[in-house]
């Protein structure tokens, strides 16, 4: 018995000290929630004056490339007419200034993509870290604990705080008089 008994008292001791983290954890209420990015990125004001701004910059190039292909189309429908009556340096030549052509819209067209890809992920780049410095102003705004963003699976209508932070981006927006 009395070797029993200390084994007792420091089983005893453990559960009373488990006891007592798990009512402090009880105690002390976790505020969380969760915030869909993909969602914000669409929706948010901002998200949409950034890209607005990404086609009006490319859209004297774009204009550029339709006339160039509408251009090419000429041509080749004008060759394919005269060929049975052009001469051999006449339809050598026509044949060169179609693939001329054809080439500078090909270059065009791969040029303007490259640009536009490049200009669109800089301006998403700016957009994200200007999206998550709005979720932690409005998560420590609100009091929230932890706020969760990719990677999840489910989340509960009950901790799902899109709507509220999409919500506060807008007054932003409107507060900075965009």
């Amino acid at each position: 018995m009395n070797v029993a008994k200390p084994y007792l008292v420091k089983a005893v001791a453990t559960l009373a000290l488990v006891l007592s983290f798990n009512m402090l954890a009880q105690a002390q209420e976790v505020k969380i929630g969760v915030v869909n990015i993909p969602a914000l990125m669409d929706q948010a004001p901002q998200a949409r004056v950034a890209m607005a701004a990404l086609d009006e910059e490319f859209k004297p190039r774009q204009r550029e490339i339709i006339a160039k292909q509408t251009e090419l189309q000429e041509l080749t429908e004008k060759v394919q007419r005269d060929l049975a009556v052009m001469g051999e340096a006449e339809r050598t030549n026509a044949e060169k200034d179609l693939r001329a052509l054809q080439r500078e819209v090909t270059r065009l067209q791969t040029e303007f993509r490259e640009d536009l890809n490049l200009r669109r992920n800089d301006e998403l780049g700016k957009l994200q870290r200007s999206l998550l410095k709005e979720v932690q102003d409005f998560a420590q705004a609100s009091g929230y604990d932890l706020v969760v963003g990719d990677g999840v699976l489910f989340a509960s209508t009950a901790v799902n705080i899109t709507e509220n932070v999409l919500r506060a981006m807008e007054a932003n927006f409107q507060a900075a008089g965009n």
